[in-house]
């Protein structure tokens, strides 16, 4: 966390992500993969391509609304996870948090507010997959619902090195219950 920038009481804001947020939403997406710890992806696409990626709705960003700067803190998004019907209610999330905006409530705030609207699109099941070492985000998914399923043991290489990844889920206590 970035110890210069301060998030004041009351100025977080989750908003459906616009297309005129990309650049910022890019921007927190290349700080993520910088780290090393949040995908395999090693580079951001372009906005065609993220766009055809991921669903629709919801796709969400959280705003700080702070001397109406409007600067975006994190963003969330879902993609499918297979294009066989019985999946359709199946999706894989993503978080990402602005490097300065971490460790204040930003990613657990975003994360819930995706879990609302996922049901509310009858979505019944959210997965995600991280890495071990990514503790926060494992707290943060777990906070808000999601378990462990199982440890997908090297799943896929960065480089040279083998991945292993944390598989999770969270189950709609709305959207497909019977």
């Amino acid at each position: 966390m970035n110890d210069s920038f301060i998030l004041p009481a009351g100025t977080l804001v989750i908003e459906p992500m616009l297309v005129r947020d990309w650049e910022q939403v890019r921007a927190i997406y290349l700080e993520g993969i910088a780290t090393g710890a949040a995908t395999f992806e090693t580079e951001a696409p372009a906005w065609e391509k993220w766009d055809t990626g991921h669903l629709a709705v919801p796709r969400l960003v959280a705003r700080n609304k702070a001397g109406q700067d409007g600067r975006v803190l994190g963003w969330a998004a879902l993609s499918k996870v297979s294009g066989r019907c019985v999946y359709a209610g199946v999706a894989d999330e993503s978080i990402y948090v602005a490097a300065a905006a971490r460790g204040l409530g930003v990613g657990r705030t975003l994360l819930a507010r995706l879990c609302e609207e996922a049901d509310r699109a009858g979505l019944w099941t959210l997965q995600a997959g991280i890495f071990p070492e990514n503790l926060a985000s494992l707290r943060v998914h777990e906070a808000c619902g999601f378990r462990v399923v199982g440890r997908r043991e090297k799943i896929g290489k960065m480089g040279t090195k083998w991945r292993d990844v944390m598989f999770l889920e969270r189950r709609s206590r709305v959207a497909g219950a019977d």
